[in-house]
């Protein structure tokens, strides 16, 4: 398992040093580079003890500063999308930089991914960044001052990973900040012989409605879950509901009624369980991804990871007020917070784990 620790990651093409962090506790260690405040590594036992990195990546910065992937990536301003690339704020019409046709996407074509951000604090256990977005950056009002802290701590049967994301303006401006890890579960070592081993994991979410979309992945009004794909309130095998869903796979939101939501891998025994105050999830199969260069050389297929995006509802600055849609304008003097926690464990072979993985697996 990596050791704690902070190491050069290379250097950008205008010479600015990007560096790695490594954190650890609970038998789990993260890699944080701060090139987009990237969760680069993410290292987690499997059942039987043995740990294997269990988030997608590339090796080294080359990797990042390609493709644009999001892989483990803080997102701002505005997670996810903004329709037509423009809002109104206090009566007056804000465009925005477009990089989905018309559609902004994740803060737009540079946004905090694609930032290099600070190393503020460091211990064996956590680490902090800082990021200052100019005004008028990607057409948002306002300048932001934006800080993610990761942190590793031990929990009964395994380890937390805790996000949080905060952010202050000094002018009125959409703020939502996430984070944008793929996961795969069942561990990198098994992506080769396991693919698209998503298909497999059971996800649950205590979500009675979800965002369908349009096809520009705009949401709509919210729709029940019921007698849908779309129902994980109790554990699905992800595979199983986007086939009667009709879909390759995910990319929506779903409204939290509780916060918190639930992967399990039935090989590997590995649980996930993210935790959160976000009022939804962005759940994405990687559908889209194909045939990109992962760590060790691997090419990434589609469904080789999931996102489990905590987050204010997409395009909530656009929406009508009928639909329900939380609140997105952060204004002077208030600050933005997201708390995102995941949750690491795999219950040993034997007893309840085992009778466990072995019901999912039959289903």
């Amino acid at each position: 398992m990596p050791l704690p620790g902070r190491e050069d990651f290379g250097a950008l093409p205008c010479g600015a040093p990007v560096e790695r962090v490594t954190i650890a506790a609970g038998g789990v260690a993260a890699r944080v580079i701060s090139y987009g405040a990237c969760l680069q590594e993410l290292w987690a036992p499997d059942c039987t003890g043995v740990l294997d990195d269990i988030v997608l990546g590339h090796d080294s910065l080359a990797g990042y500063l390609g493709a644009r992937n999001y892989f483990g990536a803080t997102i701002g301003r505005v997670a996810n999308r903004i329709a037509g690339g423009r809002f109104v704020l206090d009566g007056a019409e804000v465009r925005l930089a477009q990089n989905e046709g018309e559609t902004t996407l994740h803060g737009g074509p540079e946004g905090f991914d694609r930032r290099l951000w600070q190393v503020a604090e460091v211990s064996a256990e956590a680490v902090s960044l800082t990021l200052e977005s100019p005004a008028g950056d990607q057409g948002f009002p306002g300048a932001l001052a934006a800080r993610v802290r990761y942190a590793l701590a031990p929990i009964e049967g395994g380890a937390r990973l805790a996000i949080t994301l905060e952010a202050q303006v000094d002018a009125p401006c959409p703020v939502a900040l996430t984070h944008h890890s793929y996961f795969a579960p069942a561990g990198a070592r098994a992506l080769a012989s396991r693919p698209q081993a998503v298909h497999e994991a059971r996800l649950t979410l205590p979500a009675a409605r979800y965002l369908p979309v349009d096809a520009a992945l705009i949401p709509q009004a919210p729709a029940p879950v019921i007698g849908t794909g779309f129902d994980f309130r109790s554990p699905r095998r992800l595979g199983e509901a986007a086939q009667a869903a009709g879909l390759a796979g995910f990319d929506h939101a779903f409204v939290l009624d509780g916060g918190w939501a639930r992967l399990a891998d039935p090989v590997s025994g590995r649980v996930i369980r993210m935790v959160t105050d976000q009022p939804s999830v962005q759940v994405y199969t990687a559908q889209h991804l194909g045939a990109v260069a992962g760590k060790g050389g691997y090419l990434y297929q589609p469904q080789d990871g999931i996102c489990l995006e905590a987050q204010a509802w997409p395009n909530a600055v656009n929406m009508p007020p009928g639909w329900g849609a939380p609140g997105v304008i952060l204004r002077p003097g208030e600050r933005f917070r997201a708390e995102i926690g995941y949750e690491l464990s795999a219950p040993p072979p034997g007893g309840v784990g085992q009778y466990l993985r072995e019901s999912f697996a039959a289903r």
